[in-house]
C-alpha cells in the first residue's frame, strides 16, 4: 500500500467564516473529490501552498457558475444595458462627424484629431482596470461608475460646463473615454455571469447590433445637431439617456458577483487593486499609441519626442511584466493568461479584425466622395451594407454556437469572408464602382460581426471562471488597440503614398506644391477641380486608397491565422 501523504485542506463552514487547517491521511481509498453539496462545508480547496494564483481561482468566486435566470429577466437586464452601449458607440461616430466643425470654431482645425484620439487613448488606458474592479466591487457598482465618468466628461465638453476652448473639450473627451471603456466591456461580463457559455454569443449579438446601430446613427445625428442647434448639444444631449440608463441599472439590476467571504473594509478593497500594474500598462499602451498617432503626421519618426515616447513605452511595458510577475498579489492581468493559446488567439483575432474593419469604414466614404462626387450623406450611406452584414454575422454566429456548441468553423468562415471582401475591394474599386461592386463591403462587416461573437466565446471557454472578467477586459483592450492601429496605419499609408503619387502625377504643373497641400487637407478642394487637373488628382487618390485596403486585407489574414490556431472546446 502506498505511503499516506498528508494534505492541507482549507475548509470554510456555513456556520462561521474562520478557516481551519486540518491534516487528513490520504491513501488510494481516499475520495479525490468531496461532495460540494455537503452541509458541513461551503467549499473545499486542495492546492499547493506556494501556488498563489491557483489558490485564488479555487475561491467561492471561482466556482461560481452562471445563474439560471428566466429568459425574460435576462432580456430585461440586457435591454437596460443596451441603452448605454448605444449611446457610447454613437458618441464615437458623432464626434467623428463634428470634430472639424468644433475645432474650426476654436480656430484650431489642425488639432481636430485630438477630439477622437483623446477618447480612444483614455479607453485603452482605463480598459484593463474594469475587470478587476468589477470582481472587487461588483458588476453593478462598476457599471454605475462608468456611467458617471461618461456623463461628467460629456458635460465638460459643453460650453455651459468647461468646454470653452479646444483643450478643455479634449479634457472632457478623456474623462468620457474612461467611462466608455467600462460601458462596452462590462455588458459582456454581465452576460457571461447570467447565462451558460453556449448561449453567451446569442445574447451578445444583440449588444453588437446596439453598438453598430449607434455607430451608424451617430454621424447623421451629429450632422443634424450642427445644422440646427449647434455642436455643444451633441455632447450635452448624451447626458439624459446615460443618466436614464444609470437610473435603470440602479433600480432594476440586483447587486451581483461580489466575492463571498468576510465583509471587507473599503481600505482592504483598495489595497487589492493593482494600481501600479494599471499605471504601467496604461503608460506603455498610451505612449505606444501616441507614437502611431504623431509619427509621420505631425513629426517625423526620428523626432526626439517620438523616440522618447517609444522608449517610455518599452520601459513601462517591461516594468509592468516585472510587477505582474513578481510583485503584485492580485495582478491586474495575470501573465500566465498570455501562455494560453486560446487567450492570445482570441485577442489577435478580434484586434486585427477590428483594425481592418475600422480602416475600411474610415476610407469608404472618402472613396465615394472623390470617385463619384457623392455628398457626405450618400457617401456615408455606402457603409450601411457593412453594418447590416455585421449585425447578421453576429446573430448567425450566436445561433450556430447555441445550437451546436461549436465556434471554430464559423470563426474561420468569418475571417475568410473579411479577407475576401478586402481583396475584392483592392482588385475592383478603381473608380466608377457599380452598385453591385459597392456591396463588396458586406462580407467584411459579416466577418467582423462573427469575430465579435466567437472571440469572446473562445476566450471564456479557455480560461477559468475566476479569470473571465480580467480576460474580457484584455479582449476589449485588444479591440481598442487594434482600432487605433488600423486607423493610424491606413491614414499614414494614405498620406505618404498620396504625396508621392501627386508629385509624380502633377510633374510640370504650376503651383504643384500648393495644389498638393490643399488636396491632402481638403476633400472639398479635390472635388472642385475640373479638367485634366481634376482627373489627375482623383486618379492619384483612388490608387492610394487601393493601397490602404491592403491594411485591411493584411489584418483579416492575420485574424484568419489566429482563428486557425484556436483550440475548440465543446460547449
Amino acid at each position: 500500500m502506498a505511503t499516506p501523504v498528508p494534505l492541507r485542506i482549507c475548509i470554510t463552514t456555513n456556520e462561521q467564516q474562520n478557516e481551519h487547517e486540518i491534516d487528513i491521511e490520504n491513501d488510494e481509498y481516499t475520495p479525490l473529490l468531496r461532495d460540494r453539496n455537503s452541509k458541513s462545508s461551503k467549499y473545499v480547496s486542495v492546492v499547493p501552498e506556494d501556488d498563489v494564483e491557483a489558490a485564488q481561482c479555487l475561491s467561492p468566486l471561482a466556482d461560481k457558475q452562471p445563474r439560471v435566470e428566466p429568459p425574460r429577466e435576462i432580456a430585461g437586464v440586457i435591454s437596460i444595458l443596451l441603452l448605454g452601449v448605444f449611446v457610447a458607440n454613437a458618441d464615437s461616430s458623432l464626434v467623428l462627424a463634428t470634430s472639424g466643425t468644433i475645432s474650426s470654431e476654436f480656430n484650431d482645425l489642425g488639432d481636430a484629431g485630438w477630439l477622437i484620439s483623446s477618447y480612444t487613448l483614455a479607453m485603452c488606458a482605463a480598459q484593463s482596470l474594469y475587470g478587476q474592479l468589477s470582481d472587487i466591487y461588483g458588476r453593478k457598482n462598476t457599471i454605475l461608475m462608468s456611467y458617471m465618468f461618461f456623463v461628467v466628461g460629456s458635460a465638460i465638453c459643453d460650453d455651459s460646463g468647461a468646454g470653452q476652448s479646444l483643450p478643455q473639450v479634449v479634457f472632457g473627451r478623456l474623462i468620457a473615454g474612461v467611462g466608455g471603456a467600462g460601458i462596452n466591456c462590462l455588458v459582456s461580463i454581465v452576460i457571461a455571469d447570467m447565462v451558460p457559455i453556449r448561449e453567451v454569443a446569442s445574447w451578445r449579438s444583440y449588444v453588437n447590433i446596439a453598438a453598430t446601430t449607434g455607430r451608424s446613427l451617430g454621424g447623421p445625428i451629429g450632422g443634424y445637431l450642427i445644422d440646427t442647434i449647434g455642436w455643444r448639444w451633441s455632447f450635452l444631449g448624451q447626458c439624459p439617456p446615460t443618466i436614464l440608463a444609470a437610473f435603470l441599472v440602479a433600480w432594476k439590476i440586483q447587486p451581483s458577483y461580489v466575492e463571498e467571504g468576510p465583509i471587507q473594509s473599503q481600505l482592504s478593497k483598495l489595497r487589492r487593486i493593482d494600481f501600479l500594474g494599471a499605471i504601467l500598462l496604461s503608460a506603455s499602451i498610451v505612449c505606444g499609441l501616441l507614437v502611431l498617432e504623431l509619427g509621420g503626421k505631425r513629426m517625423p519618426f526620428t523626432h526626439p519626442t517620438i523616440l522618447f515616447l517609444l522608449g517610455a513605452s518599452l520601459v513601462a511595458g517591461n516594468l509592468f511584466l516585472l510587477v505582474e510577475g513578481f510583485w503584485a498579489k492580485e495582478p491586474i492581468f495575470p501573465l500566465r493568461l498570455m501562455l494560453s493559446r486560446d487567450v492570445v488567439a482570441s485577442y489577435i483575432n478580434l484586434g486585427f479584425q477590428t483594425g481592418a474593419q475600422m480602416a475600411m469604414m474610415m476610407l469608404v466614404p472618402m472613396y465615394f466622395q472623390i470617385s463619384a462626387h457623392a455628398s457626405m450623406t450618400n457617401a456615408g450611406a455606402h457603409l450601411m451594407p457593412s453594418v447590416m452584414g455585421n449585425a447578421f454575422g453576429g446573430l448567425l454566429a450566436g445561433y450556430i454556437i447555441r445550437k451546436t456548441g461549436r465556434y471554430k468553423l464559423i470563426s474561420l468562415i468569418g475571417a475568410f469572408a473579411s479577407s475576401t471582401s478586402y481583396l475584392l475591394m483592392m482588385l475592383r474599386w478603381h473608380g466608377h464602382t457599380s452598385f453591385l461592386e459597392s456591396l463588396y463591403i458586406i462580407p467584411g462587416g459579416f466577418g467582423n460581426g462573427i469575430a465579435l461573437s466567437t472571440s469572446f466565446i473562445s476566450l471564456t471557454a479557455g480560461v477559468e471562471p475566476c479569470q473571465v472578467a480580467i480576460a474580457s477586459s484584455g479582449l476589449y483592450l485588444s479591440s481598442n488597440v487594434g482600432m487605433v492601429l488600423g486607423l493610424s496605419l491606413a491614414s499614414a499609408i494614405l498620406q505618404s503614398t498620396l504625396r508621392k503619387e501627386l508629385r509624380i502625377s502633377l510633374e510640370g504643373i504650376k503651383h504643384r506644391e500648393m495644389i498638393i497641400s490643399k488636396a491632402l487637407s481638403d476633400i472639398g478642394y479635390v472635388r472642385s477641380l475640373h479638367g485634366r487637373l481634376g482627373r489627375l488628382v482623383t486618379e492619384a487618390y483612388i490608387r492610394c486608397l487601393t493601397y490602404t485596403h491592403g491594411v485591411s486585407l493584411a489584418g483579416a489574414i492575420v485574424a484568419l491565422l489566429a482563428a486557425m490556431s484556436v483550440k475548440e472546446h465543446l460547449l
